[in-house]
């Protein structure tokens, strides 16, 4: 089995037909980043359409078993998910509503301070606020998983400690390896770990080190780094692969509507441009040849399953049900 926490981009047969070739088990597609309420909806109703549309190779799914009996069909199960919480209006009475359209992972944040707390990319992170510890407690009775990835490092502490049940950074480095605002420190990963969380290793060049974009063995070697920080049962894969991302799309995850100034996201002026796949994950198939390379540096076979799903499965099983 092969979970990933998290990927982006527009997403069609052929980017199915590879996640088939990769052995995946269940993706967690982002399905939106600065949109409200209505536009949410209409993208519920987009995925919905798409996975009717390639129902042989694909379904919607709402929980850990759905996940199992997809994968015993020999179909990808689509976890849906958003990258932020503007999609709530600020009603609490709306995570419930998403929650039986489908939605099963909200982030609280994307990269800008909310009416839920900070982002990773503020000056100043005040922490979670009260609306935000509203939300959260409304999303572990609505079986919801809280991401936490581009999150600011106050309120993902104050997140990982309010919430009931275990959350996940989704989609992030250990900074202690690779320094960066969207990377997490060693305590709020240890802190997620002592609260059953996971912490999925991301494979975006701009976040990633430079060798373990350049080959397998390496980013395996970066997981490992990461297992030492958080312990073999609180890490898996979140990759963030972008599927048929043009500048364009580009444009809306960075900028949306709030801004008329550049805005480079996990990028930099000296790369402003949509960053490069990994050497060895130009496809998302490709990720099919992480579980040797964990083999290969000296994890057992039920450590490899547990990076590659098993602890993804036992989170989504402690959250969304």
């Amino acid at each position: 089995m092969l979970i990933d926490g998290l990927q982006c981009g527009s997403f069609d047969r052929g980017v199915f037909e590879d996640l088939r070739a990769g052995g995946f088990t269940c993706v967690t597609p982002t399905l939106g980043f600065w949109e409200g309420a209505i536009e949410s909806l209409d993208a519920i109703g987009e995925w919905r359409d798409l996975a009717r549309a390639h129902a042989d190779v694909v379904s919607i799914v709402r929980s850990t078993d759905d996940i199992l009996a997809a994968h015993k069909a020999g179909r990808i199960a689509l976890l849906l998910g958003y990258q932020n919480t503007n999609l709530l209006d600020g009603r609490i009475r709306y995570v419930e509503l998403f929650a039986e359209l489908g939605v099963r992972v909200l982030q609280l944040t994307y990269n800008n301070q909310n009416e839920l707390g900070s982002s990773c990319y503020e000056t100043v992170d005040p922490g979670l606020a009260r609306f935000g510890r509203e939300v959260v407690r409304e999303m572990n009775q609505c079986g919801m998983l809280i991401d936490l990835s581009h999150v600011g490092d106050k309120t993902t502490l104050d997140a990982i400690e309010w919430s009931q049940k275990p959350v996940a950074i989704t989609h992030a480095n250990p900074a202690s390896v690779f320094p960066h605002k969207r990377n997490k420190n060693d305590a709020i990963i240890k802190a997620l770990a002592a609260k059953g969380g996971i912490i999925g290793c991301a494979a975006y060049r701009n976040i990633t080190p430079e060798p373990a974009c350049d080959s397998v063995d390496a980013w395996a070697q970066m997981v490992a780094r990461t297992v030492d920080i958080a312990g073999i049962d609180h890490v898996g894969i979140g990759t963030d692969f972008s599927h048929h991302s043009n500048q364009a799309y580009l444009d809306w995850m960075r900028s949306g509507r709030w801004t008329r100034t550049v805005q480079y996201g996990a990028g930099s002026a000296a790369k402003p441009g949509p960053s490069e796949k990994p050497a060895w994950l130009k496809t998302i198939s490709g990720l099919a040849s992480v579980a040797p390379a964990l083999a290969r540096i000296g994890f057992n076979a039920d450590e490899v399953e547990k990076i590659t799903a098993g602890n993804w499965l036992r989170v989504y099983r402690a959250t969304i049900g």
